[in-house]
């Protein structure tokens, strides 16, 4: 990471940065409890964004969370929740692991139940975000004209190419699995999934219907390209995909759904603009036959 361009993390409509000497320090999930050193410098600033309730014993927040990120929050022998609530003189309780439900912080002093909040949610992201993905949006490409076009491909590509280094069948998309992806997503519970399934109906509802007309978008796969400088270093190589009429309309919609997810925090924020492509070769496909 470079010192003059520190990881920023979105929560809330704020913008924190993440401590670059943190990054380094942490090293096994063992570490959890060191790892919070350092956000406390980022999240002493109180948000406003939180729905905080008050109550005969104070003011109470709550934050949902998958019961997979709750040892984050504890923290080895229970210090990470235990520097949270002397530093922010709340108290904080968390569901057993493998029961999902919700944080609850409850303090005396509304700023710092806020304070408490925000920490938490810093934490959640931050490890949420080292967590292998789960699911992704796509388009399936696999109709049985691509499918058989496809095969062709890779008949005159193994012909042509079988003697150059690294290329043979392993290493071809299965034509089943042909798609168009949107982004990727980490899902920790079945909450998360059937939210994602929502938003998508919601998604459809509100522009998917209206940009296609609803009906099915006509695309042509045509044309192939690499994602890196190097040719002689190509791992990816993909084909290009754009609407038979010539129109924009397939890549305003995908940037939609994009833009949503990512406001939603069910993916990460990268990028603005979904490039679209389809995945033919990829040389991880050679280790993991079951890569999408």
């Amino acid at each position: 990471m470079e010192v003059l361009r520190p990881q920023l993390i979105r929560i809330g409509g704020r913008i924190y940065r993440k401590n670059p000497i943190q990054e380094q320090a942490y090293q096994h999930e063992e570490e959890d409890e060191d790892f919070y050193q350092g956000f406390t410098e980022c999240a002493e600033e109180p948000c406003d964004g939180y729905e905080v309730i008050q109550t005969q014993q104070g003011f109470q927040c709550t934050v949902k969370a998958p019961s997979l990120l709750y040892k984050h929050i504890v923290g080895k022998r229970g210090d990470t929740r235990k520097k949270l609530e002397v530093e922010t003189k709340t108290s904080i309780s968390i569901p057993k692991p493998g029961q999902e439900g919700e944080i609850v912080i409850t303090g005396q002093h509304r700023s710092g139940v806020i304070s408490a909040r925000t920490r938490i949610d810093v934490l959640l992201l931050t490890f949420r975000r080292k967590q292998p993905f789960t699911h992704f949006l796509a388009f399936f490409l696999n109709e049985v004209e691509v499918q058989e076009r496809f095969l062709k491909f890779q008949e005159e590509v193994l012909e042509k190419c079988s003697m150059d280094h690294g290329v043979d069948s392993s290493i071809f998309q299965n034509p089943k699995k042909l798609h168009l992806t949107i982004g990727m997503l980490v899902l920790l519970s079945e909450q998360e999934i059937q939210q994602t399934c929502e938003m998508l109906q919601q998604c459809k509802k509100e522009f998917i219907d209206d940009i296609s007309g609803g009906k099915p978008l006509e695309v042509e796969m045509e044309g192939i390209e690499y994602m890196n400088d190097d040719p002689g270093m190509v791992d990816v190589l993909y084909a290009k995909v754009h609407m038979k009429d010539g129109s924009n309309r397939l890549q305003e919609l995908v940037d939609r759904v994009l833009e949503r997810f990512q406001a939603s925090g069910l993916i990460v924020k990268e990028w603005n603009s979904v490039k679209l492509h389809a995945t033919v070769m990829n040389t991880l496909f050679r280790k993991d036959p079951n890569a999408i």
